[in-house]
């Protein structure tokens, strides 16, 4: 007897139907990922948190700015909160499973971050009580989810919401969107390299467009790297001139082209040649 092997294709099927609507979601990316490294650059941190695959997911991403998506460049600050199993287990057993991912937001959230909150439902407490907190502290809330509505992607500031039934689908796809954040993030800071690469080649006395070059920009600078240095280097100036009195630089040369000096030594010029 002869076996037929069926071959079951209704995941791939589901799968494909959600990328085409995903699609839509690519301007949204783009934004992040040129906001994060914005941001990042600047010194800011990104927090990313999820429960089960979601947490997943999560770490990936930070995996990839720590480390790196493609080709090298600068480590990015970022951390999965949910990584810490040492802080997230003992914050359960003091405060509840609630507070997990909150209490960690306060510890190492600043106004100006990032907290990326992924959730396949968008109905967990803890990432909706860490949206709460990262607002109460100033910080911006991004989040992946599911279908919307749900709680989470209500709660959050931007959300990224793929439309499919079921959540191993919404899994796959939230990889796409971690994936295309990060080349959305390197292409972003290639171009700010770039800029300032670009910058500095123009960077100088004088510059040929009629902007100010570098060293111009800088005066006044009390760094001890312009004018008015506090380092030592030009104690007593003012500007190149003193205040001990004493006639500076400019000064002294002025006063030697029309001194007494000068109008003894043209006459015995004079004298010689007659």
């Amino acid at each position: 007897m002869k076996t037929v092997s069926v071959t079951d294709t209704a995941h791939c099927d589901d799968l494909m139907k959600a990328l085409e609507a995903f699609r839509d979601q690519g301007p949204l990316i783009e934004r992040w990922g040129a906001e994060l490294a914005r941001r990042l650059g600047s010194g800011a941190r990104l927090l990313v948190a999820g429960n089960g695959g979601s947490a997943a997911q999560a770490q990936h991403l930070t995996a990839e700015l720590v480390g790196r998506y493609r080709d090298d460049r600068a480590p990015f600050s970022a951390l999965a909160l949910h990584a810490d199993t040492s802080s997230t287990t003992a914050i359960a057993n003091d405060y509840g499973v609630q507070e997990v991912f909150a209490r960690q937001t306060a510890a190492h959230g600043r106004r100006g971050d990032v907290l990326m909150l992924l959730s396949t439902s968008g109905a967990s407490a803890n990432l909706l009580a860490a949206a709460d907190r990262a607002h109460r502290l100033g910080m911006t809330v991004w989040a992946l989810t599911g279908r919307p509505p749900n709680p989470l992607h209500l709660a959050a500031d931007d959300a990224l919401c793929v439309d499919a039934p079921v959540a191993a689908t919404v899994q796959e796809l939230h990889l796409v969107a971690v994936h295309m954040l990060c080349e959305s993030f390197d292409r972003a800071v290639e171009r700010g390299a770039a800029d300032a690469d670009a910058a500095d080649a123009g960077a100088g006395d004088g510059r040929g467009d009629g902007r100010p070059g570098a060293r111009s920009r800088t005066d006044g600078r009390v760094d001890g790297s312009g004018g008015g240095r506090t380092d030592g280097s030009d104690r007593g100036r003012v500007d190149g001139a003193r205040t001990d009195g004493r006639g500076g630089a400019a000064d002294r040369t002025a006063g030697r082209s029309a001194g007494p000096r000068t109008a003894n030594a043209r006459a015995r010029r004079a004298e010689g040649d007659a």
